[in-house]
């Protein structure tokens, strides 16, 4: 502070003694205080308490102009340019221009007020005509050591600052006019740019840029009055020939803003630009952008579609245009899109420029450039898809020559087609058919696909365009190339085929069959359609193929609406005649039969379709499937995904019982339940040869046994080891509670990640799933499939306990029952007591109300749960004597049938 005191004295007394003072002195006396005030302004970090700030500026900022001038007076330009760069340069023979140019530097970058005086010193006419050497006059080498005085970028810089802090603001572009420089200086860059000072090319333009967008009514018109703008646009014509793409863009770039900045005050200089052929002129030159490599000149090429872009709003008066909309449209389509914001297409030709960039170039970077500027023109304002639309057609006439583009260009290009009925909700009716064309003639397959994932989507938004694409022959041309495909799958079933169909026309069939499901979804109609094409057999031909599995199984879905005993037939044939490995197969179908099997309706086709057997048989089949190791076929699964299927056949046997006395009692009057307890107990985790061997002990610490629910915790929430075999029992054996509640086709412990087309198949990217993945996670070494893809969720204790334990299916009460003496494993004797004891004791409190009983005793199985346990029954000293004893006394009080239970 007191530095700036001493100063601020010492500037007082420079103005007091300033006006008697020869113009020599006076100059020494304020170069002499300048150092000083620099030394001040950099220990102070740039806190400047100077009160005669503004007077010093106005006075350094004069003196400076003044040398500028008197350096240049006289000499031919480029010994001007020598001249101007030793002034500048901080030698002993010129520091005073240096050092004036530094204090200026310095004094811009304050307040308002001070760059104001800066600015009405005349300094921006004379540093104007310092930039217009420097660009104009690249100096040549001067210097033994090869340096150049060009290469003086502080000296650049600080020029430039000062530049830019003062044509920002309108009073310094109105300086300007009174030199000619300005115009020089434009005229000069759209006509020299391949003979101008490399290093002064990019400041030069920053600098005009700046000016641009300063510009005011007195520049536009002094721009205008000495035809600046035309003779620019015919320098710029002569330069495109010769010139790299990429420089005619840097210099048409800075020509470009400024008959854009100044639309909004004047139109003079767009209407200049205009009639003297300035669209023709960014015709070619873009045109000439072809083949740049990315981030090629990308930020002019960029700029200038950027600026056509604005152009297309530049207009006096709002388009008058009127058009037919098609019906039928989507219910949000709002009719009155005639209320714009203001920034609506009033310019066509500008539009019509990168309409035919579009059309002439196959550039995949230049293409997606214009597609990018169509959809900021639409964003801008909805109407203007209308504008254009209904006057050039672009999205209209693009579909015709899309296939000839980059596959990037068809896929933005498509997206933006999609946006149409996502963003606007209007159904583009006109550009639909000639998508439909595209699809139908098949140039480019790679096209094709993504012209049918982007009305795959359109489908999926609104039930609206199963009827569009079902009236415009869409869904007739889709059955019709799916029979053909069919039938070369058929002809070519286990032959290798070509890679082409390996793979775009493999992705086509999955497209159209996913399409064909979005347009038979909820719409009986389209089915029939189906149906009456004779499709339903070709369709089962796609049904083994993983990626397409999921749409047809929509599509058959979709067919039970209209026939169950059509659906029932083709799910459980494909069931029956699945072989062991597809194992992923026959989850899907049973998945698919769930689903079904919501409607009651359903059931009696199930069954006479012979839904249950085919169950039954699925378990048979499984045979050994869970021992532990596995073998054969079954090492190539892990034991999670084969417990998988048991659940969800379970879960399908459930669901087709559900609420259903007609089949329930045919499932239990077929012996089904018997069949279903063999087989359960035939998979592996159970012991399948005798019972009991040996002396029993009666399991010690039963004062504190475990229930059923615990074992579930500790065998697969808590750290204790478990063997694999008694973790297989337990869930298959929790499965049973479940469907004895009659709740289990509502579980969903099994969560899956299906694939997508093009991704990794199972097996290929994850190991086997840990318990650290899940709390009740399975942990199986060997798993050829990732174990991510079977989750494991819900908690076991809940499950069990959190539940009404009504018994809606007594037979599977029987089926536990059967597997009791199975529950044992030589090496495990103590551990086999114990969860037989859990289980009988989980019995036990199923049977506990009324409602219970009485269900029980009212099925006829009793005598069947008597004969399952008689070992017990006969032996007083067997550890389930007692509590099998406690069942049966309970179920007494409610039996019908007294002979039995005598």
């Amino acid at each position: 502070t007191l530095q700036w005191e001493a100063l601020g004295k010492q500037f007082v007394e420079y103005e007091q003694v300033a006006p008697f003072l020869v113009p020599e002195d006076q100059q020494r006396r304020l170069l002499d205080f300048l150092p000083l005030f620099l030394k001040a302004w950099e220990q102070s970090a740039g806190v400047v308490v100077f009160p005669n700030i503004q007077l010093l500026a106005s006075e350094v900022s004069k003196l400076l102009t003044k040398e500028i001038k008197r350096t240049l007076n006289g000499k031919p330009a480029e010994e001007a340019r020598l001249a101007l760069e030793q002034f500048l340069l901080q030698k002993v023979e010129a520091e005073d221009g240096h050092l004036l140019l530094k204090s200026v530097y310095l004094l811009s970058q304050t307040d308002l007020r001070t760059l104001w005086n800066i600015i009405g010193s005349g300094l921006p006419a004379a540093l104007m005509q310092c930039l217009y050497l420097f660009f104009t006059f690249p100096l040549k080498k001067t210097s033994d050591d090869g340096e150049t005085s060009e290469d003086d970028t502080q000296i650049q810089e600080m020029l430039v600052e000062i530049m830019l802090n003062m044509y920002k603001e309108e009073q310094g572009v109105e300086e300007l006019l009174a030199a000619d420089k300005l115009q020089s200086l434009i005229i000069a860059t759209a006509s020299l740019w391949d003979q101008c000072s490399q290093s002064w090319k990019v400041p030069t333009g920053r600098v005009l840029r700046t000016i641009s967008k300063a510009q005011t009514k007195n520049s536009i018109m002094y721009l205008q009055a000495v035809d600046c703008i035309k003779i620019a646009v015919q320098n710029l014509f002569k330069l495109a020939d010769t010139l790299p793409a990429s420089d005619v863009c840097e210099a048409a770039s800075i020509v470009l803003c400024f008959v854009k900045d100044s639309y909004p005050v004047s139109s003079a200089l767009l209407t200049e630009f205009e009639s003297n052929d300035g669209y023709q002129l960014l015709l070619k030159i873009l045109l000439r952008c072809e083949g740049f490599h990315q981030n090629e000149g990308d930020p002019y090429l960029d700029e200038i579609v950027d600026v056509l872009t604005c152009l297309t709003t530049c207009g006096k008066t709002e388009l008058k245009v009127s058009g037919n909309i098609v019906h039928p449209q989507l219910p949000h389509f709002d009719l009155e899109w005639t209320r714009s914001s203001g920034m609506t297409v009033k310019n066509l030709q500008s539009f019509q420029v990168l309409q035919s960039i579009f059309q002439k170039s196959n550039d995949q970077h230049l293409c997606g450039r214009i597609l990018a500027a169509i959809g900021t023109i639409w964003a801008w304002d909805r109407v203007n898809f209308f504008l254009l639309e209904w006057t050039l057609q672009p999205i209209n006439q693009f579909t015709d020559i899309i296939h000839f583009k980059p596959y990037p260009v068809q896929v933005q290009f498509f997206k933006l087609v999609e946006s149409v009925v996502l963003d606007l909700s209007y159904v583009p009716h006109e550009i639909l058919k000639k998508v439909q064309y595209l699809i139908k003639e098949n140039v480019v397959p790679f096209c094709t696909l993504t012209a049918l994932q982007c009305l795959l989507s359109m489908t999926q938004k609104d039930l609206l365009f199963s009827d569009i694409f079902r009236d415009s022959g869409l869904l007739g041309l889709l059955l019709a190339l799916l029979r053909k495909q069919a039938k070369i799958l058929r002809k070519s079933a286990g032959t290798d085929l070509p890679g082409l169909e390996e793979g775009t026309e493999k992705e086509l069939n999955a497209v159209m069959l996913k399409m064909v499901a979005a347009l038979t979804a909820r719409s009986v109609r389209n089915t029939v359609v189906l149906k009456d094409y004779g499709m339903v057999p070709y369709i089962k031909i796609f049904l083994d193929d993983e990626c397409y599995r999921s749409a047809i199984l929509s599509i058959l879905e979709q067919l039970s609406v209209i026939n169950y005993e059509e659906y029932m037939s083709i799910i459980i044939g494909a069931l029956c005649s699945s072989t062991q490995g597809e194992l992923l197969l026959k989850l899907d179908l049973l998945k698919s039969l769930l689903r079904i099997l919501e409607s009651l309706k359903s059931h009696s086709a199930f069954r006479t379709c012979s839904g249950f057997n085919a169950l039954l048989s699925l378990l048979s089949d499984m045979e050994g499937a869970l021992q532990d190791p596995p073998s054969g076929l079954w090492t190539a699964f892990g034991q999670n995904c084969i417990l998988e299927l048991v659940f969800y056949t379970l879960q399908v046997v459930t669901a087709a019982l559900h609420l259903d006395p007609v089949n329930s009692n045919f499932f239990q009057r077929s012996g089904l339940f018997e069949k279903m307890a063999e087989d359960l107990g035939s998979l592996g985790c159970f012991r399948t040869q005798g019972e009991w061997q040996g002396e029993w002990q009666i399991p010690l610490n039963l004062e504190k046994k475990r229930t059923f629910a615990e074992f579930l915790d500790a065998a697969f929430c808590s750290s204790e080891p478990f063997p694999m075999w008694l973790k297989n029992c337990i869930w298959i054996l929790n499965f049973l509670d479940l469907m004895i509640k009659g709740t289990l086709h509502q579980e969903s412990y099994f969560k899956e990640r299906k694939p997508e087309m093009g991704e990794t198949s199972r097996g290929d990217q994850e190991g086997p799933q840990t318990q650290e993945e899940h709390p009740v996670a399975f942990k199986i070494s060997g798993n050829k499939l990732p174990a991510s893809a079977y989750r494991l969720w819900g908690n076991p204790e809940e499950n069990l306990e959190m539940r009404d334990c009504t018994v809606v299916h007594p037979g599977a009460v029987c089926v536990m029952v059967r597997l009791l003496p199975k529950l044992y494993k030589e090496g495990h004797t103590q551990l086999s007591q114990e969860i037989q004891y859990a289980v009988v004791d989980h019995i036990q409190s199923l049977v506990k109300s009324e409602k219970s009983r009485q269900v029980m005793c009212e099925s006829g199985l009793l005598s069947t749960l008597i004969t399952s346990c008689q070992d017990a029954f006969h032996n007083e000293s067997h550890p389930l004597h007692l509590p099998l004893t406690r069942v049966f006394e309970k179920l007494a009080s409610q039996a019908i049938e007294p002979d039995v239970l005598r």
